[in-house]
C-alpha cells in the first residue's frame, strides 16, 4: 500500500484508511483527512520533512510521521 510519504509533487491522490490510533488519528481527522478525501501534493521539503498538501480547499503541512500512517491511492 502506498503512503502519502512516498507521493510526488504534483500527484492528487484519494485517502484509503488512516492507520493509527489515539491522539495522531484523532488530529489528523480533525484536519479534514478523512477516508474517501482527495489530497493534493503541493510540495515536499528536500529532506522530505514536512510534506505541504491541499485537502478540502485549503493548505496543510504534515510531518513524515504524520503522512506515513496515511494510506492513499
Amino acid at each position: 500500500m502506498k503512503t502519502l510519504r512516498d507521493a510526488k509533487i504534483g500527484e492528487t491522490l484519494k485517502v484509503v484508511k488512516i492507520n493509527g490510533a489515539g491522539a495522531v488519528k484523532r488530529r489528523i481527522m480533525d484536519m479534514g483527512i478523512t477516508k474517501g478525501v482527495e489530497i493534493y501534493v503541493r510540495k515536499v521539503a528536500p529532506l522530505g520533512d514536512p510534506v505541504e498538501i491541499t485537502v478540502r480547499g485549503f493548505e496543510l503541512s504534515l510531518r513524515k510521521a504524520d503522512a506515513e500512517i496515511i494510506d492513499v491511492e
